[in-house]
C-alpha cells in the first residue's frame, strides 16, 4: 500500500520550525518527504490541510503490561497519539516470573497492572513473555525493561534480607539473560517491594551489566519527598560507578514542605551531567500521582510478599505499629499520608464488587463511610482486596511541573494505571501537553513539545528508526488539529478520550481516521539491538 499525506504542517521531531510539505508512505516506512506531482498513483490520500503532522508519541512509562496480553488493542493510548510504549516499569512487572512465585507475585503486581485469570502465567522469562505479544499481535509498538524486583525474586525470594555477593552474582546473570532477550534496560521502584530492600551495591553491579549493552537504568527513586536529595545522590552514584545511562521516572518533588528542594534537585542533575553522567527523566503533566494504595504502609509491613502483608493487616497490634510509623515517619521512607494527607489520597480501583462504592473517595471519606478511623478503614480495604487497590495522590503545584517540563532532560509519559477509575493521565497526558502547555500557557513551543514526546523519548531509550519524520523511518505518525487538541478527562470523570487527534498511523497502517478507531494490530514488539521484532 502506498499512501500520501498532503498539505500538512510538518513538525518532524527534530525541533526544526514547522514546514508545509507532503509525506509518502510505502508499506511500513516513510519513503519520501516533499512535493508530489501526481496524486493518482497512491492507494490512499490523506488531506492534512490546516492540521499538524508529527511523529507518533512515545510513552516511556506505561503500565499496560498485563492488559496488552489480555487485549492486544490499547485504544486508550492510541487515541492520544501514542504509537510506542515502554513496559516493565517500577521494578515490578510480568517477567521474569518463576513458577513457584506466580501466586504471591500476582498479588504484588495487582495494584499497579491489574489481575487476570484469563492468561497463562507460566511463561517464566522475558523472552517468552515477549513471544506471547508477538503471537497475539499488538495494537501499538511495545518495548520492555527488565524489572529489578522480578530479578531479585528469582534470585533470592521476596524477603527483606540483604543480598550477598552470591545473590548479586545470580541477579547479574539473570539481568544478562533478560537483556539478551531484548530488554531496553533495567527498571527499579525503590519504594516497592522487594526492590526497596536492596542496597546501592546491588544496583551498581546489575547496572554494570546493563551498561555493557548500552541499556538504560530507569528508576523510581527511594524518595520523591523528604529525603529526595539523598535519594538522587544514590541514583547518581549508581550511574557514576556503573557507567549506565540514568533515567528518572515521573520526576517531581512531593509535599509542600519539600518544595524548597526543587532548585537543589535541578542543580544535582546539572552537576552530575558535568561529570559526564548521562541523565534524562520523564514526567506526566499533572500535579497528582497514582500508584498502588499499599505503598502508604511502612516497608516492613510488606516483608515476604503480599500473603505476609495480609497476615500483618489482620493483627491489631501490628496495625497500631503501622499507624505510629505513618504518623511519626520512618527515615528514608516516602510517607504518602504525610505529604498528601488522608484527604489527598483517593481510591481509584478495587478487585471486588463489595468495595466498589469507595472508588473516587479519599481516605478520610472512606473512614466516614465505614464508620471507623481512616487508618483502620484503609487497612480493612487492603485486607479485603488482597492489596489490589489503586490510588491517586495530590502532591504539588502546576508551576513546579512547568519548571521541570522546560528542562532539556525531560520527555513526556503517562504512567497511567488502566484499571477502575484511573488517573486522567492514562487517557490524556500527551494531548494535555499540546492543549494546555503549548496552546494555552505557551510553556513550550509546538516543536519543543513534539520533540519531547517523540525524538527525545526515543533517544533516552535507544529506540531505533522512530521518533522523527524522516525517510527510512517507520511510519508512526499523528495528525492533529492544533486549535482543538486537548484532554477531556478530569479527576471526577477521567475515562474520556481526548479531542483533536484526527489520525494515528502505526507502521504505515491507519489506526485512527478522522477520529474513528479501527481495531487492528499493526504494532511491533521492539527488542534492544533490533529496529523491530517482526511478528
Amino acid at each position: 500500500m502506498k499512501k500520501l499525506i498532503k498539505n500538512g504542517l510538518i513538525v518532524d521531531g527534530n525541533k526544526r520550525a514547522p514546514f508545509k510539505s507532503n509525506i509518502v508512505i510505502e508499506g511500513e516506512k516513510i519513503s519520501y518527504i516533499g512535493s508530489v506531482a501526481d496524486e493518482n498513483s497512491f492507494d490512499e490520500v490523506i488531506d492534512a490541510k490546516e492540521r499538524v503532522v508529527c511523529p507518533g508519541f512515545i510513552d516511556t512509562h506505561s503500565h499496560s503490561d498485563l492488559k496488552i496480553i489480555e487485549n492486544p488493542y490499547n485504544e486508550i493510548k492510541i487515541r492520544q497519539g501514542i504509537t510506542t510504549e515502554v513496559l516493565g516499569q517500577d521494578g515490578i512487572s510480568m517477567a521474569p516470573l518463576p513458577i513457584e512465585y506466580i501466586s504471591p507475585w500476582r498479588k504484588n503486581l495487582a495494584g499497579l497492572d491489574g489481575e487476570s485469570d484469563n492468561i497463562d502465567w507460566t511463561y517464566k522469562t522475558t523472552d517468552n513473555y515477549l513471544k506471547i505479544m508477538e503471537k497475539n499481535g499488538v495494537g501499538l509498538n511495545e518495548a520492555y525493561l527488565v524489572p529489578h524486583g522480578n530479578v531479585r525474586m528469582e534470585a533470592m525470594g521476596l524477603g527483606s534480607n540483604i543480598a550477598t555477593d552470591k545473590d548479586i552474582e545470580k541477579m547479574c546473570n539473570i539481568t544478562r539473560r533478560e537483556m539478551e532477550a531484548g530488554s531496553l534496560g533495567l527498571s527499579t521502584g525503590l519504594i516497592y517491594m522487594p526492590c526497596a530492600y536492596s542496597k546501592t551495591k546491588e544496583l551498581v553491579e546489575m547496572c554494570k551489566v546493563v551498561a555493557e549493552y548500552d541499556g538504560v537504568f530507569v528508576v523510581h527513586q527511594r524518595s520523591e519527598a523528604d529525603t529526595i536529595l539523598e535519594s538522587m545522590e544514590e541514583v547518581i552514584e549508581i550511574g557514576r560507578k556503573s557507567g549506565v545511562r540514568v533515567h528518572f521516572s515521573h520526576f517531581k518533588v512531593c509535599g509542600k514542605k519539600n518544595w524548597g528542594f526543587i532548585d537543589a534537585v535541578i542543580d544535582l542533575v546539572k552537576k552530575a551531567e558535568k561529570e559526564g553522567i548521562k541523565i534524562s527523566f520523564d514526567q506526566y503533566p499533572y500535579a497528582a500521582g497514582s500508584t498502588m494504595l499499599g505503598v502508604i504502609l511502612p516497608p516492613w509491613a510488606h516483608d515476604g510478599g503480599t500473603d505476609n502483608l495480609l497476615e500483618r493487616l489482620s493483627n491489631s497490634e501490628l496495625r497500631k505499629k503501622m499507624i505510629n510509623d505513618m504518623e511519626t515517619g520512618i527515615p528514608g521512607w516516602d510517607n504518602f499520608v504525610d505529604f498528601a494527607g488522608l484527604d489527598g489520597i483517593f481510591v481509584t480501583s478495587v478487585k471486588t464488587e463489595k468495595n466498589r462504592d469507595v472508588i473516587g473517595k479519599n481516605l478520610k471519606e472512606l473512614g466516614e463511610m465505614r464508620g471507623k478511623d481512616s487508618y483502620n478503614a484503609t487497612f480493612d480495604l487492603l485486607y479485603e482486596e488482597e492489596n489490589a487497590v489503586g490510588m491517586v495522590d495530590f502532591y504539588g503545584l502546576e508551576e513546579h511541573i512547568e519548571k521541570f517540563m522546560k528542562m532539556k532532560e525531560q520527555n513526556v509519559c503517562t504512567d497511567g494505571l488502566l484499571s477502575g477509575k484511573p488517573h486522567p493521565r492514562a487517557f490524556g497526558s500527551f494531548p494535555r501537553i499540546l492543549g494546555r502547555f503549548v496552546r494555552e500557557k505557551k510553556v513550550l513551543t509546538l516543536e519543543e513539545a513534539i520533540y519531547k514526546m517523540s525524538k527525545k523519548a526515543a533517544q533516552a531509550f535507544s529506540i531505533k528508526n522512530r521518533g522523527t519524520l524522516e525517510v527510512g523511518n517507520f511510519a508512526d505518525i499523528v495528525i492533529f488539529n492544533e486549535e482543538t487538541v486537548g484532554e477531556k478527562g478530569t479527576f471526577v470523570d477521567p475515562t474520556q478520550y481526548p479531542e483533536g487527534i484526527d489520525y494515528v498511523i502505526i507502521n504505515g497502517e491507519v489506526v485512527i481516521r478522522e477520529g474513528d478507531y479501527f481495531k487492528i494490530a499493526p504494532g511491533k514488539v521492539l527488542r534492544r539491538g533490533e529496529s523491530v521484532k517482526l511478528i
